[in-house]
């Protein structure tokens, strides 16, 4: 990236009712040269692609997205609405499938315990799944985990389960990006299954994929040492093409 060139913006984008602590790790990581953002825009609007169009608005320039897991949703949908935009893509733990049926089912139970006021019931005996078995045995981790969901509350954690819930379908675009795609996974992830980004690689023309070891779905928590070199190092091959 030469001094005349306009910067790119680097936007992190966090997973469902996950804020800019997500990527605390990683922040620290990431280059000067790059215009680091973390968008907040899912706690603003109800749906898949208003959140994307937000970020697009936001965020003047080229961009490259960053997104786990909802963030990844997010992120393709917004290579969807403005590819031109778009200088990179790294996609976290996610899914481009429209939801199933009964992952839809078991959002659409977990919605109506929130609105009786019973996150903390629901959230603290699932914590454990988000992570890979080392990982979830770490009580300190796993608590910062939960005090981060709790913090989005009832409200968020209802609406942004229905806009995942009613996400489109990514993999009708895919195959249309030209600009170089990252996408990570946890090896033992099973809430975005590795499946799932196999799917996305699959499709991408220019997409790099990463297996994380003995991780589950929170990378960037879990592995954050590994998850903000390997992003480091795809940040800079990007921005030196």
């Amino acid at each position: 990236m030469t001094s005349s060139a306009r910067p790119v913006r680097l936007v992190l984008l966090p997973g469902l009712a996950c804020d800019a602590r997500l990527w605390r790790d990683q922040l620290h990581a990431l280059p000067a040269a790059f215009d680091t953002k973390v968008s907040d825009a899912a706690t603003r609007y109800g749906t898949i692609p208003a959140m994307a169009a937000a970020v697009l608005r936001e965020n003047d320039g080229p961009l490259i997205l960053c997104g786990a897991s909802m963030g990844g949703m997010i992120a393709m949908e917004a290579a969807r609405q403005a590819p031109e935009r778009i200088a990179g893509l790294a996609l976290l733990g996610t899914n481009a499938q429209p939801e199933g049926a009964e992952t839809y089912a078991l959002r659409e139970a977990a919605i109506g315990l929130f609105e009786r006021g019973d996150v903390r019931d629901v959230i603290e005996p699932n914590i454990a799944f988000a992570f890979h078995p080392v990982q979830a045995a770490d009580h300190k981790l796993t608590q910062r985990y939960l005090e981060i969901v709790l913090d989005a509350g009832a409200v968020q954690l209802i609406r942004q389960n229905r806009a995942v819930m009613k996400r489109p379908d990514a993999r009708t675009h895919l195959g249309l990006l030209r600009c170089p795609v990252l996408v990570m996974c946890g090896d033992s992830d099973t809430l975005t299954p590795p499946a799932c980004s196999r799917e996305i690689a699959a499709l991408v023309p220019q997409a790099e994929l990463v297996w994380v070891p003995q991780c589950g779905h929170m990378l960037t928590m879990e592995k954050p040492a590994l998850v903000g070199a390997t992003l480091l190092d795809w940040l800079e091959r990007v921005s030196a093409a």
